[in-house]
């Protein structure tokens, strides 16, 4: 049975990009998945003047609260896009905030998450077709 070519890649060390209809990213290398907001969530937002991240240790599941973002204009739950062990988290977001506004889907990543089942990151959107759920809504 051949493998997924999501998992192959997780497991072969490169990192795979993925994205869930809720506007979070997780860049996966190995076991262990790097995640935040998009750029497309954080436009919506405005200035982000707040964040909570969740605590190393944290056991999550996919699309339970992983944090909350406020901005200017709003606040937002920031969910987990995989199930795991939360293992980092980007403590420069404490101070600086703004980080998820200047560089949302590099600097500005929430959390390093040990993913405990690399086959859910195949139910995620690849860069292509979240562009695409991106433009079909805002047509709507």
């Amino acid at each position: 049975m051949p493998v997924a070519p999501t998992v192959w890649a997780a497991y072969r060390g490169y990192a795979t990009k993925r994205y869930t209809k809720a506007h979070e990213w997780i860049s996966v290398e190995n076991d262990v998945g790097t995640f935040g907001i998009t750029d497309y969530a954080q436009k919506n937002l405005g200035d982000v003047v707040y964040i909570e991240t969740p605590t190393v240790g944290d056991q999550l599941q996919a699309e339970d609260q992983a944090g909350v973002v406020e901005s200017v204009k709003a606040a937002s739950d920031i969910y987990s896009p995989v199930s795991g062990e939360v293992v980092e988290v980007n403590e420069a977001l404490a101070d600086e905030p703004s980080l998820i506004n200047t560089s949302p889907e590099s600097e500005g990543w929430l959390a390093k998450i040990k993913l405990s089942n690399t086959k859910e990151l195949d139910a995620l959107l690849d860069e292509t077709t979240y562009k695409s759920f991106c433009s079909s809504s805002e047509e709507h």
